[in-house]
């Protein structure tokens, strides 16, 4: 106050203008900075609030209320406030109270960030991907992932709750903020398992309660932490599912079998308080020991099989049956069906014991081999045809094979074996039998004889009469007579006289007579030939009825012979 103003006088101008620019010195106010102010009326629900160089603000009581905040608003109260502009076009100024709260909450949070501290918010309203968190004025973003450890469906019961909050990012720019209640849930839940683990140890039996089951195990409740009890380790016997054995709410006894301290896994047992069944099993299943069990489980490459409680054994596809090559198991036995095996090994060490079913069996091969020996007839239908013969479906669910060339003794299997079809009943002779390879060897041929072997005395040079079958453009195919051997006389070997040598001179059924010029019996070989019979009786004409000195005619000498084998004939 000035020297006039204190002796009375009125105020001049410049004693005014100097106690204004005093008043605003006093009470500086910046639109964008918060400042205190006094409540001084509340009107319904807005509160007019004093903020000092005679300049009055309305704040909506709502900006007042809320978890966390003040209580009740009352005239005298003192408030901070932000300040938007400091006059409006009705002379206030336009303050914010919530603006006021985020300026304050952004300094503390971000030195909150910086120490990685925890921070307190309410979770007050759900948006997309997540929900809102009022953190005393500032508004935070909490993503669905980051509400709980495990999914929650309802997050209702945590609405306008105060709790704890990790901030992930901050961004003041852009007025971002993104938190995590799971990141806090997880750090005291790893600490309290920390404390709890350290307090078990590898072996320790103890009770806890099956807390959830799942398709491979159970998860045990041991006190406030989680061990897994996997469904290998509930018995010595297949499980199925973990259901058949412990039940949600049970308390069971457990062994602790492995303790992982990084990751705070614990793996649990039952089993391991059981004894092991497999103890002493060489001597209670020798190899080559039959007797039953039941199959339990059936897989692609075999079946399982409960020889007794915890003890199973594997009979493999290959060892199922005799007969049914490539058929899945399932086809052969079934789950639940009591069968007779055959121990075939037994490995305490793998815990392995290696079954045969089909060795219960006898072998079909060798049941053949009794009942059809070597040299008897068979019959059976045409299963399949190859390039390298007929496959003929036998008694006993057993194959015989018929090749190429046990089809017929003078023509070729590839031309024979088109005559036959799938499904025609075929007779066969067993040729041979190999157990071991699971081989049975038949011939068609043989049924009807072996020409060769019933070729009587026949030999190289002998004259024979033979009979046209087929006449083709390279000689023609005959049959010896009184024979079942059939040969081909080739074109050069139908006369002596190259003019002669043609096939068209014959036709079928004609006969004539040839010299056998090769005959192997070992080989199956026979050839004949018109043009070295002509030659052989040539010679001897020659050697009979002339000489090279004699001076008669080679046609004279023909004659003669010719004369001769006419009287001979008559």
């Amino acid at each position: 106050m000035t020297a006039g103003t204190a002796l009375g006088h009125s105020p001049s101008r410049d004693d005014f203008a100097a106690l204004l620019e005093e008043s605003f010195l006093e009470h500086e106010i910046t639109e964008g900075s918060v400042v205190k102010g006094r409540v001084v009326a509340i009107e319904k629900d807005v509160a007019v609030i004093d903020i000092g160089a005679k300049t009055e603000g309305r704040v909506a009581l709502k900006e007042f209320t809320g978890p966390g905040r003040e209580g009740e608003l009352k005239v005298g109260d003192e408030v901070e406030v932000y300040v938007d502009r400091i006059e409006n076009a009705l002379g206030e100024a336009v303050i914010s109270r919530d603006k006021a709260r985020r300026e304050e909450s952004w300094v503390k949070l971000e030195k909150s960030f910086e120490n990685n501290d925890r921070v307190i918010g309410t979770i007050f309203n759900q948006v997309k991907g997540g929900y809102t968190v009022d953190l005393d004025g500032a508004v935070a973003f909490l993503p669905r992932s980051q509400v709980d450890i495990r999914p929650v469906r309802d997050v209702t019961p945590l609405l306008g709750t105060p709790q704890p909050f990790q901030i992930l990012k901050m961004d003041r720019r852009r007025g971002n903020i993104v938190v995590s209640r799971r990141t806090v849930l997880e750090e005291s839940r790893a600490e309290q398992r920390s404390e709890l683990v350290a307090n078990l140890e590898e072996g320790q039996v103890i009770d806890g309660v099956v807390k959830n089951i799942t398709e491979y195990g159970a998860f045990v409740d041991l006190g406030g932490i989680d061990g897994l009890l996997h469904v290998t380790d509930m018995a010595w016997r297949r499980v199925n599912h973990p259901s058949e054995v412990v039940t949600i709410g049970q308390t069971v006894k457990v062994k602790i079998i492995k303790i992982n301290h990084e990751t705070h896994r614990i793996s649990l047992g039952i089993k391991q308080l059981l004894a092991d069944p497999w103890e002493g099993i060489a001597a209670r299943y020798p190899e080559g020991a039959k007797l039953k069990g039941r199959v339990t489980n059936i897989t692609d490459y075999g079946a399982f099989v409960e020889l007794e409680p915890g003890i199973e054994g594997l009979i493999h596809v290959s060892e199922m049956s005799w007969t049914k090559k490539n058929v899945h198991p399932g086809k052969i036995v079934s789950t639940s069906q009591e069968v007779e095996v055959q121990i075939l090994e037994v490995d305490p060490v793998k815990r392995r014991i290696s079954l045969g079913l089909k060795q219960t069996l006898q072998n079909p091969w060798e049941a053949f081999a009794e009942k059809h020996p070597v040299g008897s007839e068979v019959e059976g239908e045409v299963k399949n045809k190859t390039e390298f013969g007929l496959f003929i479906g036998l008694e006993g669910d057993v194959d015989g094979m018929v090749h190429l060339s046990d089809l017929d003794w003078n023509r070729p299997g590839e031309q024979v074996i088109e005559e036959f079809k799938k499904g025609d009943m075929v007779r066969a002779q067993v040729l041979d039998v190999d157990v071991e390879k699971e081989r049975i060897s038949l011939g068609v041929k043989q049924l009807g004889g072996d020409p060769f072997a019933e070729a009587g005395e026949i030999k190289k040079g002998q004259i024979v009469t033979c009979e046209v079958v087929e006449v083709k453009d390279s000689g023609v195919e005959v049959k010896i007579v009184d024979t079942d051997m059939q040969t081909f006389v080739r074109r050069a070997e139908l006369a002596r006289d190259r003019g002669d040598q043609r096939p068209e001179r014959f036709a079928t059924g004609e006969k004539f007579d040839a010299r056998v010029v090769q005959f192997d019996r070992k080989a199956r070989r026979v050839q004949v030939s018109i043009k070295a019979l002509e030659v052989a009786e040539e010679k001897e004409a020659m050697a009979q009825f002339g000489s090279a000195d004699s001076g008669a005619s080679l046609g004279d000498i023909l004659g003669a012979a010719f004369n001769k084998k006419r009287s001979d004939d008559e």
